[in-house]
């Protein structure tokens, strides 16, 4: 059995600036700077520096851009993993990149797999077609985008060998107000049914298309219990601290992993 400290999380909620990165920079320096003590990881709402924009032709940057230098500063100087998505242009397309800053300056991606198609998002942006999974403090974190959360198969958890492939998913969103009951059905649905933490992490306030967002922030339990909600429409840093003991000791009671149906998933299937 994998040994799994105590992992310290923190969620950001708070409202964007409207395709203004600089402004967005400073507004979250300022946030990070309010946070208590060193957290093993800062969660940022997707597109943390434009908001949910579909103008990747004038903001998409490159990894070498200003809004990762940001990231990478603010993750060395506090000692602490950030994870943000942003626009990027990479070899010539576009794509909505989570990105998993380490204090020692290592990366870790993620692209979006699942194109929102309510918006000109999926004509634009290109899908990405690998899972990803990050490692901290021997948690294995999958991190997924928004829309994303809505596809169960992609977030199936496996076990094998008495291993479980995953331990918390991590979810950055800007979703509306108009489906914040959706919002909480999931990320409850995908925590028990594959045995996980599961977090999301979503902003406040109106975008640039007129849709308002209340966040509502939510962590929950493997068993579908919710451990920390932020107040809806308010700006939140709220630091949770996931046990691993209580999500082995409810996994080895409740073996539901090992009656899991065993399937494959053809990951290079163009989606959006």
């Amino acid at each position: 059995m994998k040994k799994m400290d105590p992992l310290s999380v923190t969620l950001i909620q708070t409202f964007l600036h409207w395709e203004d990165p600089v402004n967005n920079l400073e507004h979250f320096r300022r946030l990070l700077d309010r946070i208590d003590g060193r957290p093993d990881l800062i969660l940022l709402p997707e597109m943390f520096n434009t908001g949910f924009s579909i103008n990747p032709r004038r903001f998409a940057e490159t990894m070498e851009g200003p809004s990762l230098g940001f990231i990478r500063e603010q993750a060395a100087l506090r000692n602490s993993a950030i994870m943000a998505t942003l626009l990027i242009r990479d070899q010539g397309f576009f794509y909505n990149r989570l990105i998993c800053v380490f204090p020692d300056g290592r990366i870790q991606t993620y692209d979006k797999r699942h194109l929102f198609r309510l918006s000109e998002e999926y004509r634009i942006i290109h899908a990405g077609n690998k899972k990803s999974l990050i490692e901290i403090k021997g948690w294995k974190l999958m991190p997924m985008i928004c829309y994303d959360l809505r596809f169960p198969v992609w977030s199936k958890n496996t076990y094998d060998n008495g291993q479980y492939a995953y331990d918390a998913l991590i979810c950055l969103a800007n979703w509306p107000e108009s489906r914040n009951q959706v919002w909480e059905t999931l990320l409850k649905a995908r925590a028990i049914e594959n045995q996980v933490f599961s977090i999301g992490v979503n902003r406040i306030g109106e975008d640039g298309h007129g849709t308002n967002h209340t966040g509502e922030s939510l962590v929950v339990d493997a068993k579908g219990n919710i451990l920390k909600k932020a107040a809806s429409g308010k700006e939140a840093i709220e630091t949770v601290f996931l046990s691993g003991q209580d999500l082995q000791i409810f996994r080895d009671s409740f073996t539901v992993g090992m009656d899991w149906d065993r399937f494959t998933l053809d990951q290079n299937e163009e989606h959006g």
